[in-house]
């Protein structure tokens, strides 16, 4: 009877287990805390974080807003979750060169705002490297040649002996009767 009722509270203890480790920890609900910057040239990021501190763990809707040099408006642009990991969010290249003024907010149930003036510069491109110049040794061997060629015997004399090493002492070997 001691074993049956240890089967069952271990039972219900694993029931117990599954079901509270499949529930959320804590509902987040409320403000958010929103952090925006640009990303370096003509885009903005975000990161939004619950207002306790706790990472988000399902992703909102966010938007975009801002006025530009010359009295440009933009918006509002839904931004997208980027790939670095929860709570981030990119907007990809919406803004053109110049000082912006851009709000982002967060509609209910869990409200958030902010506002940052962010420095859009046009993308920019790695400069092209300069041409190398190759020039072949005087008596037709391809450059770098001389310095590859030796490790081939090396390597296949190691590789012989490693399989006689292995090999021999099998074939001499005498299965001993028990």
């Amino acid at each position: 009877m001691t074993r049956i009722r240890k089967v069952f509270a271990a039972l219900l203890a694993g029931l117990a287990l599954a079901l509270f480790s499949a529930a959320p920890a804590t509902a987040h609900t409320g403000k958010l805390k929103l952090t925006v910057a640009g990303d370096g040239a003509d885009g903005v990021t975000v990161q939004a974080t619950y207002a306790d501190g706790h990472r988000l763990d399902k992703p909102v809707r966010l938007t975009l807003t801002g006025t530009g040099p010359e009295g440009r408006r933009l918006g509002p642009v839904q931004l997208e979750p980027a790939p670095e990991g929860q709570g981030f969010y990119s907007s990809g290249p919406v803004l053109s060169p110049g000082t912006w003024k851009v709000t982002v907010t967060a509609p209910a149930p869990n409200r958030g705002d902010a506002s940052a003036q962010v420095q859009a510069r046009p993308a920019q491109s790695p400069p092209t490297p300069a041409p190398v110049a190759v020039t072949a040794p005087a008596d037709g061997r391809a450059a770098g040649a001389e310095g590859s060629a030796w490790w081939w015997p090396v390597g296949l004399a190691a590789l012989v002996l490693t399989a006689l090493a292995v090999a021999v002492p099998m074939l001499f070997s005498r299965r001993r009767a028990d």
